[in-house]
């Protein structure tokens, strides 16, 4: 159990029979009134950000998470099979467990899968993917406004905007949190 006055940045917790990971915390002082804590947390099931007030002194189970490096391998009938680095088991985990991030998975892609009491609750995806470009207009000689850019179809089937410099065929990396065209890849 952890006192709410001890919430740090980083840390999951079980309340309201859900795990939260504490994304910023403060001790709040008012005049004459008792402390409190205001903090903002992240649903580990749903991915929902909310803030809630606590008494300092408040206890909570403290979640303790285990993190295993994977690799992805392929898809099958809506689940995503992933084998462990270490010892090769396959694991079968539905697609909505791994959500939009689904779009950035191509094979062989390695991945860490969060684990709460032996059962995999979160797919944590690398920042940046390297991905071939399969679909997308050809530059047009002269076509550099500042700041433009064209759609591109990818090997995993995601769209994303790019710049007109970039043709089939072209590696280019991707940031899987905005989904945002980082650099061409040579």
């Amino acid at each position: 159990m952890i006192a709410a006055g001890d919430f740090r940045p980083g840390m999951v917790v079980e309340f309201d029979g859900e795990l939260h990971a504490v994304l910023a915390f403060a001790h709040i002082k008012k005049g004459r009134g008792t402390a409190v804590v205001r903090a903002k947390f992240r649903s580990l099931r749903t991915g929902a950000i909310t803030e809630r007030t606590f008494m300092p002194e408040e206890r909570y189970p403290r979640a303790y998470l285990e993190q295993k490096r994977m690799q992805y391998l392929y898809r099958d009938d809506g689940n995503q099979v992933f084998m462990d680095l270490e010892t090769y088991d396959q694991l079968h985990l539905p697609g909505d467990l791994v959500g939009e991030g689904q779009q950035w998975l191509r094979e062989n892609t390695e991945v860490t899968v969060v684990f709460y009491e032996d059962r995999a609750i979160a797919v944590e995806l690398p920042n940046a993917v390297e991905l071939e470009v399969i679909e997308t207009a050809p530059g047009v000689r002269g076509d550099t406004v500042a700041g433009s850019s064209k759609p591109a179809k990818l090997e995993t089937g995601a769209t994303v905007n790019v710049p007109f410099f970039v043709n089939i065929g072209d590696r280019i990396k991707v940031d899987t949190r905005t989904g945002a065209y980082l650099e061409r890849v040579k």
